[in-house]
């Protein structure tokens, strides 16, 4: 008998110590961890209802579902594509107007971040009829809002194609690469203000807006892209970096009954941005948002589709940059929604449509991080905000008159809503950094939970058997005074009385979050690895950063790079000064943003730092883009040394540590150039470092096995150098 109780105890004791699994970058970025989610969910607009597209990997079909708000009943398949043979894989849809007709993308070929073409085909629900509608990809197809037409943009130049006649009128001629570009965004507007349909229809169906893109005297930029041929290709296209010329645009409206288009008087602006531009419920009244070139001046104009003539109706300014509103509600009078944060937090406004302020409708010290709609019935605004602390994000309803508040969704972390049509539900996305993400139906007046769609808890269960350590929330102030945001994850089997190496993790750009209560990307896995394995894994929100007040987020003004890099440097020094904390092996890590911190951390910070991983960073502001580097830098030629002293290539003679500078050769976005410049400046200071390049990878380095070659890479520096 004692035999077997000392075999038991034995068993029991070898499963505590070698039951545990340890977590592998192959198993990361593999799919192992994969939650379950609700895959292209839209709300629909004519019926209580919404749609998913689930896929069945195990056939590789994929079909669009259709389900009722109020029970999450599935009511029916909207097509599958098994039923049509030779239909590709869906990528994604949109419907038309009475929500009968589905437009579906398929065989996406990516351009840039958000550009892309797909071959599309048109979906008749009633007859179940498909028909494929060109025999050539074309970009961002948009239905009229009458479901007789489709605009769309193929090789720079704009079409209209016609349903009941199959017929297709072109609305320009004079499209050309890298030069003319219509009714698409040229690649900055793509990439830093963040949209590529540059058309809208007019509520009417009669008129179509666009803007037009002359790219032609903006310099190019170009790749070598190697592929597997016997000669590399060359990618060439405009970009216009740091005080060099940008596109000139210009807003035009074709009007489909006369066939004619008519130019926009914009005269009065020069060097200026079409930041946004969209039709008001008003058929004949345009709006647009236009900013100066410093970004620090926007004007909301409303303009006459007939007559061309246009008045600004609102004004911002600010003395450091105006951001960009997609939140733009035109209500059934044309009075409208606005969100601002010139009060010093984002916030909600209701102007009549002359412009003039009705109320604010959100107030405190506190940002509206998105606006979900306004119900006319119930004169009620929805929103998401962080009055539960600026790393928490929680769902309220607010009358317009800025009364009678109610929080709906107020769990502690990140709460996300989905609205059914009528208002009356909504699907709350909620997660932790401690519970994977989960869906619940909830009621819209009151917030009360009906129903869970989705928890997870196939990934919870599975995740229990690698006893993950917990993130850690806290607030650490340096010695100067500053306030930060910031995590800490320690080892499970966390000793208070040894010694531990840490490894920050941060990105640190104007307006950026990384210290958030939700559920993360594959990151996070891959500091839980680091932390199996005897790191400290922390991350630090310095100043600049958002969600904590424009204040806070603008003090980086003409010199990013200073303030958030003191900011790590002081907070390594905090955590340095940790009992546990081995202060001489504290490392940093960063991509992008990220990297261009990272580098200036190990050489600015060089007795603090002993190494640093920066993954495509800027290396020096004048190699970046006009849009993003002038809203916070202006141009070289006015903040010569606000470019020159926080770029870090200009810092590499201060290098002590270990570096490993990574970049893919195919990235647009940041460019090679800045990490072949840095290894130069590197050499020529006589200074050693690794590096690692990616062939024909763009910015985000993946494809194939890219993601775990380059993270065993990274895992395997720091376990050689920390």
């Amino acid at each position: 008998m004692k035999s077997k109780q000392f075999s038991v105890l034995f068993l029991f004791l070898c499963f505590a110590v070698f039951g545990q699994q340890k977590i592998s970058v192959e198993q990361i970025f593999s799919g192992t961890f994969r939650a379950q989610g609700m895959d292209e969910l839209q709300s629909l607009k004519n019926t209580n209802q919404y749609t998913v597209l689930n896929v069945d990997r195990s056939s590789r079909t994929m079909q669009i579902d259709l389900y009722d708000f109020g029970t999450l009943n599935k009511t029916a398949t909207l097509i599958n594509t098994k039923d049509h043979a030779g239909m590709p894989m869906i990528d994604s849809y949109t419907f038309d107007a009475t929500e009968k007709m589905i437009l579906i993308a398929c065989n996406s070929n990516q351009i840039f971040r958000h550009s892309f073409t797909a071959d599309y085909f048109l979906y008749n629900t009633a007859t179940k009829e498909l028909t494929k509608l060109f025999d050539f990809q074309v970009q961002e197809p948009t239905f009229s809002p009458d479901g007789k037409k489709i605009a769309f943009a193929r090789e720079n130049n704009l079409y209209v194609y016609d349903l009941a006649s199959k017929t297709t009128a072109q609305i320009t001629t004079d499209g050309k690469k890298n030069s003319i570009i219509n009714g698409i965004t040229d690649w900055v507007y793509e990439e830093e203000f963040a949209f590529v349909r540059a058309f809208d229809w007019s509520k009417d169906s009669k008129k179509l807006a666009y803007i037009r893109f002359d790219e032609s005297e903006v310099p190019e930029f170009s790749m070598s892209m190697f592929h597997k041929d016997l000669y590399p290709t060359i990618e060439t296209f405009k970009y216009p970096k740091a005080g060099e010329k940008n596109s000139l645009v210009s807003l035009h409206v074709y009007d489909s009954n006369s066939k004619a288009t008519k130019e926009i008087n914009l005269g009065k602006y020069s060097d200026f941005y079409i930041a946004r531009m969209q039709w008001t419920n008003d058929s004949n009244v345009l709006s647009a948002q236009v900013l100066n070139r410093h970004q620090d001046n926007l004007d909301l104009l409303f303009i006459d589709g007939t007559t061309g003539t246009s008045k600004v109706v609102l004004n911002e300014k600010d003395k450091a940059y105006v951001d960009v509103t997609d939140n733009l509600t035109f209500l059934n009078d044309n009075s409208f929604i606005w969100t601002s944060e010139k009060d010093g937090f984002n916030h909600i406004y209701l102007y009549d449509k002359n412009g003039k302020l009705r109320n604010q409708v959100t107030k405190g010290n506190w940002e509206v991080t998105s606006y979900y709609g306004f119900d006319e019935k119930t004169n009620t605004v929805f929103y998401q905000s962080t009055e539960n602390g600026s790393i928490n994000r929680a769902i309220y309803r607010i009358a317009l008159n800025g009364k009678s508040k109610l929080a709906l969704s107020n769990a502690i972390g990140t709460n996300d809503a989905t609205f059914s049509p009528n208002f009356q539900y909504y699907i709350n996305t909620f997660s932790s950094a401690a519970q994977p993400t989960t869906y619940a139906l909830n009621e819209a007046k009151t917030g009360k939970q009906i129903k869970v769609i989705e928890d997870n808890g196939a990934l919870a269960t599975k995740l229990k058997n690698y006893d993950l350590p917990s993130k850690e929330f806290f607030v650490l102030k340096t010695e100067k005074g500053n306030e930060l945001n910031a995590w800490i994850i320690k080892p499970k089997d966390f000793d208070a009385s040894k010694k531990y190496p840490v490894f920050m993790f941060q990105y640190s750009g104007p307006g950026s979050q990384q210290v958030v209560n939700g559920w993360g990307s594959s990151n996070e896995y891959w500091f839980m690895m680091l932390a199996q394995q005897g790191y400290i894994v922390a991350c630090v929100d310095g100043r600049g950063t958002g969600f904590k007040g424009a204040d806070f987020k603008k003090v980086t003004q003409l010199e990013l790079g200073k303030y958030e890099v003191e900011d790590q440097i002081d907070a390594a020094k905090v955590i340095g000064n940790y009992s546990f904390v081995d202060q001489s092996r504290i490392g940093i890590f960063g991509w992008s943003y990220g990297g261009f911190m990272a580098s200036n951390c190990l050489f600015k910070g060089n007795d603090t730092f002993k190494m640093a991983i920066a993954v495509a960073p800027v290396t020096n502001w004048r190699f970046y883009d006009s849009i993003y580097t002038e809203r916070y830098m202006q141009t070289p030629q006015e903040n010569a040394s606000g470019y020159d002293e926080n770029s870090p290539i200009n810092h590499v003679d201060k290098l002590k540590g270990k570096f490993l500078l990574i970049h893919g050769s195919g990235d647009d976005n940041v460019h090679l150039q800045n990490s072949m410049q840095m290894m130069e400046a590197l050499i020529q200071a006589n200074k050693q470092f690794d590096s690692q390049i990616y062939p024909d990878k763009n910015h985000g380095i993946y494809g194939g096995n890219t993601r775990i070659q380059l993270y065993n890479k990274m895992t395997n520096f720091i376990k050689e150098n920390l």
